[in-house]
């Protein structure tokens, strides 16, 4: 597995950042001391909007979402700065990719927050959440991250000889269940078909032969929640996820929130989730994977600590980690 860290990091002094994420599902805050390559957590808080819900039958967010977002924006930079966020890093995937509007709205949180939105590519979208899983320690095994959102998933295959390589793939589990569930809880078909179509956004998945893969997002972490074992050691093996299909298959989603703690959110697409991450095992032959806590926050935090304001542009570099000494190979 990939592991963050190491003895370098206690000596440096560490500063406090902050990153914002507007995805499908979530706005979410990270603000974090930045310490090498560690984060010690500051605040973390999410507004769920659901942008995503907004664009299933239109192309645009509209005049009440867009002023809510921009509210939201406007209420989290400013506990940022609060903070003591020296630097604050706003960055939109999905949603802002899709939405006609996204211009308009990039234009006016600018004017209202200060700070400008980075519509992410999907490449640009694994590799932040490739460094947040590693910390930007070099990798010494080939990995596979995936992070599966509300409206799409990103797949990064990296590995000691093999260049980072980011796929985005438009399967996420707010999408899948929108298009193909109607029940509380799913039927067996409905299970049936989420699978299937799972399977089938998967196979263009980038091809690779991990040792080991990773997962992150907020329905994976979900996930983890309903299964007991899991809680223990973070592994979502074949076995583990079957039976989590079958409780998903009996239980609805006030009664997933009621008795396992799910987010009222997530509750209603974990069926989705956990198709997609059956799928990707049986893409890479895998029996199991690691969920992880980090993600895209994280790895945003990271990538402007090591690179300032041209972090988007060494990207491609950063995903290869660097050293103690900061150096980034290839640099």
């Amino acid at each position: 597995m990939v592991e963050q860290g190491g003895p370098e990091e206690a000596d440096e002094e560490p500063l406090v950042g902050a990153a914002i994420d507007v995805g499908s599902t979530s706005v979410h805050l990270l603000v974090a001391e930045i310490r090498g390559h560690v984060l010690e957590p500051v605040h973390d808080e999410s507004a769920f909007l659901r942008l995503g819900d907004h664009l299933s039958t239109r192309e645009l967010l509209g005049e009440d979402t867009r002023d809510e977002l921009i509210g939201t924006l406007e209420a989290q930079v400013a506990t940022a700065r609060r903070l003591g966020a020296v630097d604050v890093t706003v960055v939109a995937t999905e949603p802002l990719r899709r939405a006609a509007d996204a211009l308009r709205v990039v234009h006016e949180a600018a004017e209202a927050t200060g700070v400008p939105i980075h519509v992410l590519e999907h490449g640009e979208e694994g590799i932040l959440t490739l460094l947040g899983v590693t910390g930007g320690v070099p990798v010494e095994d080939d990995v596979v991250v995936v992070d599966i959102g509300g409206g799409s998933s990103e797949i990064v295959v990296v590995g000691p000889r093999q260049p980072a390589f980011a796929r985005g793939i438009r399967v996420g589990a707010a999408r899948l269940v929108a298009a193909l569930v109607e029940h509380d809880p799913p039927r067996p078909a409905e299970l049936a078909a989420l699978h299937a179509e799972a399977a089938r956004k998967i196979a263009d998945a980038p091809a690779a032969h991990p040792t080991s893969i990773v997962v992150v997002g907020g329905t994976a972490s979900n996930l983890v929640k309903i299964i007991p074992d899991a809680q223990e050691d973070r592994l979502l093996t074949r076995e583990r996820l079957h039976e989590a299909v079958d409780l998903l298959a009996e239980s609805t989603a006030e009664e997933l929130v009621a008795l396992h703690n799910v987010r009222p959110v997530r509750a209603r697409i974990l069926s989705g989730g956990a198709a997609i991450v059956l799928a990707i095992l049986e893409h890479y032959g895998l029996d199991g994977l690691e969920v992880s806590e980090a993600g895209i926050r994280d790895g945003t935090l990271f990538a402007v600590d090591r690179a300032g304001p041209e972090w988007r542009d060494q990207l491609r570099r950063l995903a290869q980690g660097w050293g103690t000494n900061g150096h980034v190979p290839g640099g």
